[in-house]
């Protein structure tokens, strides 16, 4: 099983870039997946969450307005769309799926809900 995250870069302030997180090996149509995000010396911590069929989504204050997170069943695929970013977006941004959580509008947002993790993908916003 695994989930690849892709579409960093470097970015300057108030641009936009659009994350993808591919599943392979079993899919997590039915299941929450969520973005985190660790910038260097902090905690990884929750950006966005969606719950299995998309109708329900959650951010962290500070990305609230800015990022969309959205996904494609049929693609196995989750995506993060990110706007007017700003110097403190830049982390390793990681997408994650919870195995245990099916059919659900309930997203977790501790990183222990969730059991499949990507390899991160390096965003860089310059100001």
């Amino acid at each position: 099983v695994q989930l690849q995250a892709s579409g960093g870069g470097l970015v300057q302030v108030g641009g936009s870039l659009r994350l993808s997180c591919a599943a392979s090996g079993r899919t997590f149509s039915a299941n929450s997946m969520g973005w985190f995000r660790q910038a260097p010396g902090k905690e990884r911590e929750f950006v966005a969450g969606i719950g299995w069929n998309g109708g329900s989504t959650y951010y962290t204050d500070s990305v609230n307005g800015r990022f969309a997170i959205s996904r494609d069943n049929a693609k196995n695929t989750v995506y993060l769309q990110m706007n007017n970013l700003k110097p403190g977006d830049t982390a390793v941004y990681y997408c994650a799926a919870a195995g245990l959580v099916y059919y659900s509008d309930w997203v977790p947002k501790l990183k222990t809900g969730y059991d499949y993790w990507g390899q991160g993908t390096q965003v860089t916003v310059s100001s």
